[in-house]
């Protein structure tokens, strides 16, 4: 009898331990916010710099070099080049015609312009996407560069004014006719004054020797 006590007060024992659980396990869990769920904001796509096309001197004579440098195009790439040639502004129709200094005139003729090789070279760029090229024109006129990546298509463009060489005045009879009267004069004056000068010492010499 007593050992039956002991055993249904440990059966009730557990039954009142194990009530707390069973109540704690059908709670219901607290749902995760909306917040905890949504992703974190990504940044901005990457967009890169536009590609630009230079040259080192905006004006040159004909004859002289450039160095064109592109940056921002593919890397590794080959780039394409093209030429492209404006002239420059000539004399307008009916201009008045250039006046010399003992007042003929001498008339204006139109400048002839030569074709320009070459019109077409490529370029490579390095990991950068950067290359430099050295141009040489063989035209005058407005010069207008476009390059474009073969892989990439990025392009860009730059401009560069080629001039003829300033050519040394010509001398003409006129220009040698003033310096020439000038060396004569000279010449007249000098020899004149040797005259003086030995008839001044003969002079001298005899003078002294009748004394």
């Amino acid at each position: 009898m007593r050992l039956s006590r002991i055993i249904m007060a440990l059966t009730v024992g557990l039954a009142v331990v194990a009530v707390p659980t069973a109540a704690g396990a059908a709670q219901p869990q607290p749902t995760p916010s909306s917040s905890a769920t949504t992703d974190p904001p990504q940044p901005p796509p990457y967009v890169p710099a536009p590609p630009s096309l230079t040259v080192s001197r905006p004006t040159i004579f004909l004859g002289e070099t450039v160095v064109l440098t592109g940056t921002n195009f593919g890397p590794n790439e080959t780039v394409d080049i093209s030429v492209t040639v404006t002239p420059l502004a000539a004399p307008a129709a009916g201009q008045a015609p250039a006046r010399r200094s003992d007042g003929t005139t001498v008339a204006m003729a139109p400048v002839a312009y030569q074709a320009s090789a070459p019109l077409n070279f490529t370029a490579f760029t390095n990991a950068q996407g950067r290359f430099t090229k050295s141009y040489r024109p063989s035209v005058t006129g407005l010069l207008t560069f476009t390059a474009t990546g073969r892989e990439s298509g990025r392009t860009a463009t730059a401009e560069l004014r080629v001039l003829h060489k300033k050519q040394p005045l010509p001398v003409t009879g006129d220009s040698l006719g003033t310096p020439m009267k000038l060396g004569g004069g000279l010449v007249g004056a000098g020899a004149i004054m040797l005259l003086l000068t030995l008839a001044w010492r003969r002079r001298q010499r005899f003078g002294g020797a009748a004394h």
